[in-house]
């Protein structure tokens, strides 16, 4: 039997807030497991409503009535009407304990905590909004700096895309971690961000290259344990050195031993969080060759060592 994942949108709604999970579950359904999943957009009142970009989204009246297995509040600059408003606020503490999850992205956290539903409990959302939300909801363990939080059967997760992951997060619950990761493929996105994982990470401070240099890239990774000098990337680019040198941190911002470097510390963090392998392994896996030279990396760029990471996952599955 299909799960129903109910989308809760309202006046000022980000649309990509709803999109992109709706797309995260539907590539799960259609990719992985065929009619694994009952997608709705809801509202209040139902009909049309409008986003905060004017792009107008179709829902069903949320009534007392509906059934789903999951409901997910997404965010958006109308998130503090609907967490004001009593009507709304109802339905949502109607779904807790109905549903088997109750979910939020970005400010949607604002909603389950002007509900009541994340006294005492971590959530994260937009670090943007980061602080407000602390000081409005004191009750709330705010964990402002999370890619998603888990405790039980409530969810949030930070801005926009991390949505995507959230949803990622509970395909993998739902239908196995193969199933999460196909999708996040049909998505061309990263498999996955967890929930421990910071917003604040310098890799998501890159922004993706266009043009010549994104293949290169999907090429390293394809290629993180080798030795990979200048020299050979440039060969793989079909270039001299020294105009590779000159050309790839003009277009892509870094330098190519950085940019190798910053890939080799992703696929790491990949694999450690979501793995058992000794600590040497994943160093050579990687292309670092050692675990300390894997450490001080990992000190540079995260500002802790790869053990903080794989505790924090352990920490946060544990919930």
């Amino acid at each position: 039997m299909a799960r129903t994942i109910a989308f809760l949108v309202f006046e000022g709604f980000q649309i990509l807030d709803a999109a992109g999970p709706v797309a995260a579950f539907e590539m799960a359904a259609r990719y992985g497991v065929p009619d694994a999943y009952e997608l709705k957009i809801v509202s209040r009142d139902g009909g049309l409503v409008a986003s905060s970009s004017g792009a107008l989204m179709w829902s069903e009246r949320l009534s007392p009535s509906l059934e789903c297995d999951t409901l997910v509040v997404v965010g958006g600059k109308g998130t503090r009407a609907a967490a004001e408003c009593p009507r709304t606020l109802a339905l949502v503490r109607g779904r807790h304990g109905r549903a088997r999850r109750v979910c939020s992205v970005c400010t949607g956290a604002y909603v389950l905590a002007a509900a009541g539903l994340l006294d005492g409990r971590p959530a994260t959302t937009h670090w943007e909004a980061g602080g407000d939300f602390a000081r409005r909801f004191p009750k709330v363990r705010a964990e402002p700096d999370r890619i998603f939080t888990r405790d039980g059967d409530i969810w949030t997760s930070a801005g926009v895309t991390a949505g995507i992951d959230l949803a990622l997060a509970l395909v993998g619950q739902d239908l196995g971690e193969a199933v999460a990761r196909k999708a996040a493929q049909q998505l061309v996105v990263y498999y996955r961000r967890t929930g421990g994982q910071s917003q604040f990470s310098s890799l998501l401070e890159e922004s993706p290259p266009a043009g010549r240099f994104a293949a290169l890239l999907g090429w390293i990774r394809e290629h993180i344990a080798e030795d990979l000098p200048v020299e050979r990337l440039a060969e793989e680019a079909h270039m001299s050195p020294r105009n590779f040198a000159r050309a790839f941190p003009r277009e892509v911002g870094t330098s190519p031993a950085r940019m190798v470097e910053k890939l080799r510390l992703e696929v790491a963090a990949e694999r450690i969080e979501h793995g058992r392998e000794p600590m040497d392994a994943v160093a050579r896996a990687t292309g670092f060759g050692d675990p300390d030279r894997m450490r001080r990396a990992f000190l540079r760029v995260y500002g802790r060592p790869p053990q903080a990471l794989r505790r924090a996952q352990r920490r946060f599955e544990a919930r």
